[in-house]
C-alpha cells in the first residue's frame, strides 16, 4: 500500500490533462489552499461524491498522563474531521451504487 504524495497527483494532472507539469502544479497548489483557507475560516469543504471536511471545536477537558497518571488539562482546540460521502463508502465496501440513488445531502 503506497501513500499518494502531491508530486503523485501533479503527475496524474500531468498525464490526464495535458498541462505541464508546472500548470499541474500551480493547479493543484491552488486547489490545496483554497480548501486549507477555506478550513481555516471555520467554513466546510464538500466535495460531491468523495465527502466532506469540516473543523470541530473540542471543549476544555482533563487528560491522564499514561506514564505517570497524573492529570492534566487538554485545552480547547479546533480539530479536522472528514466524513465519507456516501457513494465513496460504498466504493471502499464493493458495494454497486447509484449516483441518482444516493441523496446529497448524505455527504
Amino acid at each position: 500500500m503506497s501513500t499518494v504524495t502531491r508530486a503523485n497527483l501533479v503527475e496524474h494532472i500531468y498525464s490526464r490533462v495535458g498541462l505541464s507539469r508546472h500548470d499541474s502544479s500551480m493547479i493543484l497548489e491552488s486547489v490545496l489552499e483554497k480548501i486549507s483557507s477555506t478550513l481555516e475560516a471555520g467554513e466546510s469543504v464538500k466535495l460531491s461524491g468523495f465527502g466532506t471536511f469540516s473543523v470541530r471545536q473540542k471543549g476544555e477537558r482533563i487528560g491522564r498522563n499514561p506514564k505517570t497518571g497524573v492529570e492534566v488539562p487538554i485545552l480547547p482546540r479546533a480539530v479536522l474531521v472528514f466524513r465519507s460521502s456516501q457513494l465513496l463508502r460504498d466504493q471502499m465496501n464493493g458495494v454497486e451504487s447509484h449516483a441518482d440513488d444516493v441523496d446529497d445531502a448524505n455527504d
